[in-house]
């Protein structure tokens, strides 16, 4: 038995997927560590996962439901400049002190201290990521958006990436080093010496949903959705079950991890009711992070539901298109309304439209009440969404995401 050390940053979109990583190898006998936010520890050891606690600031428990857009960019600069990273940074070292572990998995805002880390350990490592970021001819990274600049302009768009980061954490990194007891190196020699050692980097989405790259170096793989499970013991709220067993499906409006202020949450939990209406739809709307609102007849608001028991149940989904999401709407075999925002949304939201489950994107600042009733009739009237949805979901149920990442853990182990 192995101990695995999985460093999960994020939201609940990035974590969750990582626990049905961590299920599976614990299954397989391995003793598996995850260190992720307060937030996430019923997630995680709800799963039967050690949890290890990253510190957070006081105000960085402020209530998620009330953020203004001005509050949320200051937020993820702060979080993202080279202080934010090596505060981060170090807490993870903290939080896995005392831990002895034989590998580590490590998402990507782990990499900075992960890779000092397991060097400094002795331990392999292995990079877990939802969206493609990897150089390729095909499309720039995810979180670039949904355009496309050609195959040289794409490469340039992640080499640019890869130099900016390379650049902008050089000091954070040698910090992690030197309280590591490791020399002092270039962050871009370090990353050629990954690329030259075919540093495994493992990406959690169907291959069916988006083929790997030809052009990706040996090591880098897509392995298929890694799924969450549910918690134990769970059992859906009464008054949902009553509501989806009194009429026929509804239409399910997640916007997941996404924060915004009281008043713009008022504003799209209006729009969002009166887009249900004018399209003649009943709906079930997830609070979420976002704190959304439900009020009417045909219409019921709820809060953490599991996405593979409750899409399941819907006639189509409207959403964010965030990576896990997107996902849990193409397990669930349902149409999508795509409603993007920023980072790889754009990217998974134009990937439905191509596939044929969702009809075109509806950017988040032109989302209205008359434009959203559209897309919901037009995706519940046209059968073509569903039919493809039913097929992809065929495809992605054969394949073992998670299991592929086991054979990738017990081999490096070996």
């Amino acid at each position: 038995m192995a101990t695995i050390g999985v460093i999960a940053i994020g939201s609940r979109g990035d974590v969750a997927p990582l626990t049905g990583v961590g299920v599976r190898l614990r299954q397989a006998g391995h003793r598996v560590v995850v260190v992720s936010y307060p937030l996430f520890g019923e997630l995680i050891t709800g799963c039967g996962l050690e949890f290890r606690s990253i510190d957070v600031d006081d105000d960085s428990a402020a209530d998620l439901a009330d953020v203004s857009p001005a509050d949320a960019v200051r937020g993820l600069a702060a979080f993202l400049s080279p202080g934010g990273m090596r505060k981060l940074g170090d807490r993870v070292l903290t939080a896995l002190r005392d831990e002895q572990v034989d590998l580590l998995m490590l998402s990507p805002f782990a990499e900075l201290v992960g890779h000092p880390l397991a060097e400094a350990l002795g331990v392999a490592s292995v990079g877990l990521r939802l969206q493609p970021l990897s150089s390729t001819a095909d499309y720039p990274p995810a979180v670039l958006g949904s355009w496309s600049a050609g195959g040289r302009g794409n490469r340039a768009a992640a080499r640019w990436g890869e130099r900016l980061i390379d650049g902008i954490y050089r000091g954070t990194v040698n910090g992690f080093r030197t309280e590591l007891g490791l020399r002092r190196e270039s962050t871009r020699r370090l990353r050629y010496a990954r690329t030259a050692s075919r540093w495994p980097i493992l990406y959690g989405y169907s291959p069916t949903v988006l083929p790997r790259p030809a052009d990706w170096r040996p090591g880098i793989e897509v392995v298929g959705y890694w799924w969450p499970p549910r918690p134990a013991g769970w059992e859906p709220p009464a008054e949902l079950v009553r509501f989806l067993d009194d009429g026929p499906a509804p239409v399910v409006v997640s916007f997941g991890s996404t924060v915004t202020s009281v008043a713009a949450a008022e504003r799209v939990s209006l729009l969002v009711r009166d887009s249900l209406r004018a399209a003649g739809a009943r709906g079930v709307i997830q609070s979420g992070w976002a704190g959304l609102t439900a009020s009417g007849p045909d219409v019921i608001g709820v809060g953490e539901v599991p996405h593979d028991w409750l899409f399941a149940r819907s006639a189509a989904v409207v959403h964010h298109c965030g990576a896990g999401t997107a996902a849990a709407g193409l397990r669930a075999g349902v149409p999508a309304i795509a409603v993007p925002n920023q980072a790889d949304q754009p990217f998974w939201a134009r990937r439905l439209n191509t596939l044929g489950v969702a009809p075109a994107a509806i950017p988040r600042r032109r989302l209205t009440a008359e434009n959203l009733a559209e897309a919901i009739r037009i995706t519940l009237s046209d059968s073509r969404f569903r039919d493809n949805a039913a097929e992809l979901k065929a495809r992605i149920d054969a394949e073992d995401g998670a299991g592929r990442v086991l054979t990738v853990v017990e081999e490096l182990l070996a």
